[in-house]
């Protein structure tokens, strides 16, 4: 018996397990972060925008909680992504509290 057809399929299998291990889909890759304090935040601080920068956009200041209290944070450019709107950081208020939402890219 031939023992070279029994080779290439052992090194196919091997090849898309490979594969499967190595890939990961976009999707996979953001990650969420969500910290929950009862203490709102203070009122949004009045930014300067710079003027516009090609292949950017200006993602507004926001109140970061430290542990202890909130931190202003204030604005920076991120790269532009064409075909998505960028959604700014917030906080949202619901039964358990106070929720940040991190900034993200949407559709």
């Amino acid at each position: 018996m031939n023992s070279l057809p029994l080779k290439l399929a052992l090194l196919a299998g091997l090849g898309l397990t490979f594969a499967g291990v190595v890939y990961a889909p976009p999707a996979a890759a953001q990650v969420s972060v969500g910290v929950g304090i009862n203490v709102g935040p203070p009122a949004p601080r009045y930014e300067r925008v710079p003027p516009p920068r090609a292949g950017y956009v200006w993602a507004p200041g926001y109140w970061r909680w430290n542990g202890r209290r909130h931190v202003w944070a204030g604005g920076y450019w991120v790269h532009a992504r064409p075909g998505y709107h960028y959604r700014p950081a917030y906080w949202a208020h619901g039964r358990g509290g106070w929720r940040f939402r991190q900034g993200y890219w949407g559709r």
